[in-house]
């Protein structure tokens, strides 16, 4: 009965890690082929093509939709969510929250942001 569970458990990690490599592989190939994905059915189409910069410098940082950072403005509010990319002439960037709010932030109303993630990398 032990060794039954012992071997449950270890297909399932094996399972989880098969799933692993073939998510890791997608996102290669999206990265490969310029595709960035962010999965939020609350962007439309006409918020992506809003944006003409998708990678910009902010700040000396490099940035790409589809990173995830926090920005904090300031007034002192606080955002954190997914990068969407940035509109040049109007000196703004568009990020999502994770409670689902599109943002548009002039770029100097931003007093410090942070990256939590970037996009494509995935042991950061």
């Amino acid at each position: 009965m032990f060794d039954f569970f012992i071997s449950l458990i270890i297909m399932a990690e094996v399972a989880s890690l098969f799933g692993y490599v073939l998510v890791v592989l997608k996102e290669k190939y999206y990265l490969k082929k310029n595709i960035i994905l962010i999965d939020n059915k609350y962007i439309s189409n006409d918020e992506i093509e809003d944006t003409d910069l998708y990678e910009f410098v902010l700040d000396g940082t490099k940035l790409t939709a589809g990173d995830e950072i926090t920005i904090q403005t300031k007034t002192n509010e606080k955002y954190k969510g997914v990068v969407i990319g940035a509109i040049a002439k109007e000196h703004s960037i568009k990020i999502i929250t994770y409670t689902n709010e599109i943002i548009k932030l002039r770029i100097d109303t931003i007093r410090e942001f942070k990256i939590l993630g970037k996009y494509g990398k995935f042991f950061n």
